[in-house]
């Protein structure tokens, strides 16, 4: 097994869905999750490659937010398209990453991720509401590179 496969048990994956799963019933905002083992790039500018890669800047409001792990390197970054980069300021993705990194010192990967995705779900919640017609444009699933 890789890093990657090893990083979360099965259960701590669905858990991780589920959260997702829990984020996304309160706004028509999309969040994913991606885990790699390493990126010889910027992790930033491996995020945004990784969000074009799974068609995150395709959804209808550019409400969708990706968190990007390189597990090796240590490294993690939040990235929002434009529709809700506009509406929140910088302590937002600054107290969600701290958030993360508090569980993530500690080793608690599953709760950092869970703690991320529902600090981002809440505020996508205040900005783009579900509403009866939403429909869910990205998979919730994690992807891994």
């Amino acid at each position: 097994m890789s890093k990657v496969e090893e990083f979360l048990t099965k259960e701590e994956e669905q858990a991780v869905v589920e959260a997702i799963c829990v984020a996304e019933k309160e706004t028509s905002g999309e969040i994913r999750v991606h885990i790699e083992k390493t990126t010889s790039k910027d992790p930033y500018d491996r995020a945004l490659e990784v969000f074009h890669e799974l068609n995150m800047h395709e959804t209808h409001l550019k409400n969708a937010v990706l968190i990007y792990l390189a597990i090796a390197d240590k490294k993690f970054v939040i990235c929002g398209d434009q529709g809700i980069h506009d509406l929140v300021d910088a302590t937002f993705w600054d107290s969600t990453k701290e958030a993360m990194a508090t569980q993530f010192q500690i080793g608690n990967f599953k709760q950092g991720l869970i703690d991320g995705i529902l600090k981002a779900g809440h505020q996508l919640s205040i900005h783009f509401p579900w509403e009866e017609n939403d429909t869910n444009e990205l998979s919730n699933e994690i992807s891994k590179g």
